[in-house]
């Protein structure tokens, strides 16, 4: 019943979407290297969907930063307002505008008609591929904007938690420190992973050599395979819910301390 929370539909979002992101990969592999000559058709569905899937990881993770705020912003009435409904109606529309992002290229922005137009993101333009990066790179300003607001808050709560409980000073140390470790991690990754990428995209043209676009590209795509780690499988929730269903038994490791919004 835990896992019902509306957080969790959000760490469901951002599974899916680096799910299709690496059938996407798959795909964009299949349609330029296998296919002689590729198909028009399949290389812009295949970059449709590889477009979709990336856009929809971002937007999760965007959407779970939100949502962490806003549970430390408005912590009385968070669980009033962030309804199960509310928070479905909300990935609903984040997914429907992601899959508009993905019928980009089949709608005209592609390069096949003219490929000295053509981006590192082939069958994406130049232009076009610039728009993007500069939006990703918005959306991760916006990100880091508001962590810092919840390191913010939750060194506030941890303080006032501490003058009402008289919290040892350490265990309140330790625990900022896990918080700031978690905040340090989730934007410390995604900043390696994606920006190298996005830069280049802003300065890159076709006319590159691929190896510098698959060398950059790596980190990127290998951000959906890190994601679970750092969303779900450190959740203590998650992990309880994993040994219950593997085993059925919860390991007597587990910490039974609460946790603090120092933990973020």
């Amino acid at each position: 019943p835990s896992l019902r929370a509306p957080m969790f539909l959000l760490i469901g979002s951002l599974a899916l979407a680096d799910l299709l992101a690496g059938l996407g990969l798959v795909a964009n592999f299949a349609v330029r290297y296998l296919l002689r000559p590729p198909s028009e058709a399949a290389e812009l569905a295949a970059a449709g969907l590889l477009l979709a899937a990336f856009s929809a990881s971002v937007c999760s993770l965007l959407a779970i930063t939100v949502d962490r705020y806003l549970s430390l912003y408005n912590a009385l009435t968070y669980h009033s307002e962030r309804t199960l409904g509310f928070t479905c109606a909300m990935v609903l529309l984040m997914w429907l505008l992601c899959l508009g992002v993905g019928v980009l290229p089949p709608l005209g922005w592609n390069c096949l008609r003219d490929q000295s137009s053509c981006s590192i993101l082939r069958p994406v333009t130049k232009d076009n591929a610039a728009v993007l990066a500069v939006t990703f790179l918005l959306l991760f300003a916006l990100m880091m904007q508001l962590y810092l607001q919840i390191c913010k808050i939750a060194f506030r709560h941890a303080q006032q938690i501490a003058v009402q409980h008289q919290f040892i000073a350490t265990a309140q140390a330790t625990s900022t420190r896990k918080g700031l470790s978690t905040l340090s991690l989730i934007l410390g990754t995604f900043a390696l992973c994606w920006i190298p990428f996005a830069i280049y995209s802003l300065v890159a043209d076709s006319s590159y050599p691929a190896v510098y676009t698959y060398s950059l590209a790596l980190p990127a795509t290998c951000n959906s395979l890190i994601n679970p780690i750092i969303y779900a499988f450190r959740n203590p929730d998650i992990q309880k819910s994993l040994w219950l269903a593997c085993c059925g038994c919860i390991p007597s490791t587990f910490s039974s301390r609460p946790r603090t919004s120092s933990d973020v």
